[in-house]
């Protein structure tokens, strides 16, 4: 089932084109990551995509037209945002109720499961939690709502890499079921590597690299490359170029692998290193197109 489908998907602010002709295909049962350097349109696209912003173009999420049908689509949709966005005032016990006074899939007792595994008093305050204790009190009530689709607008912003990476093994192993899809945006894109199934990287309000993970790993090589054989690795026209150590690191799309072993070493780069040749590239072609 197709749970998101854009075409053409634009938005103006002024003069400020934030959405430029987005298209988006996402299936159900994906862990997609929606990856882009500030100013980029993600967070425009998140609400488009929420039915918080107008918009033109084709969009339809859960078969709805989010614009028009919100109230429905929420239903069926969570958003998370930054976590510490709780107030700070608010016991936990007066989230457990708010939550499950705004949202009819809301498991309270799913929600108290998760947190009696924790150190959080229902009494407290959230000013008198930790990050991590905040964290948790915050994925409690995400694990505990049914819905079809989950929104994380860079959900573990502020907090440490132990409590980051217990965020996500939790919402990996606790909450995700192949029937439910997920959408999350992050600037932490090495934290999440291993939780996506799908990347979007956009940049200047324009998709400018769709693939599934498992295409990522095939498509894609990045080579430490022995002094002797820079010029000829350069001649195969990498997408990317840098320095490390004095030694020169060239990212390739669809190369030979074993020809670029005889060249040095050679494995999948990482996520934010493809997504620096690729965003640069797009830089350097917007750059081209306005000279």
């Amino acid at each position: 089932m197709t749970v998101i489908e854009a075409h053409g998907l634009r938005k103006a602010f002024g003069n400020t084109i934030a959405l430029d002709g987005v298209d988006l295909h996402v299936e159900e049962g994906r862990i997609v990551g929606l990856i882009g350097p500030n100013g980029a349109g993600k967070s425009t696209a998140l609400n488009a995509i929420l039915g918080l912003t107008s918009h033109q173009g084709q969009l339809r999420v859960l078969g709805r037209d989010p614009w028009k049908e919100r109230d429905l689509l929420m239903r069926d949709v969570c958003f998370i945002a930054d976590v510490a966005v709780l107030p700070r005032w608010m016991r936990v016990f007066q989230a457990l109720e708010y939550v499950a006074g705004v949202h009819p899939r809301f498991d309270r007792a799913k929600a108290e499961q998760f947190l009696s595994t924790t150190n959080i008093a229902h009494n407290s305050k959230v000013r008198e939690l930790s990050k991590g204790m905040v964290a948790q009190l915050h994925l409690a009530l995400v694990m505990a709502i049914d819905a079809r689709l989950l929104v994380l607008d860079e959900p573990t912003l502020g907090l440490d890499i132990i409590y980051r990476k217990q965020f996500y093994d939790s919402l990996l192993n606790d909450y995700f079921d192949r029937s439910r899809t997920i959408v999350v945006t992050t600037h932490q894109v090495e934290e999440v590597q291993h939780v996506l199934t799908d990347l979007l990287f956009i940049d200047r309000g324009r998709i400018v690299l769709t693939c599934s993970m498992e295409e990522f790993e095939q498509r894609y090589l990045e080579v430490t490359v022995n002094p002797d054989q820079v010029a000829a690795a350069r001649a195969l026209k990498p997408i990317h170029e840098r320095a490390v150590l004095g030694r020169s690191v060239l990212l390739f799309d669809r190369a030979d692998r074993q020809q670029l072993s005889a060249m040095g070493e050679v494995r999948t780069p990482s996520i934010a290193d493809l997504f620096v040749a690729v965003i640069g590239n797009s830089a350097r072609r917007a750059q081209g197109a306005t000279s």
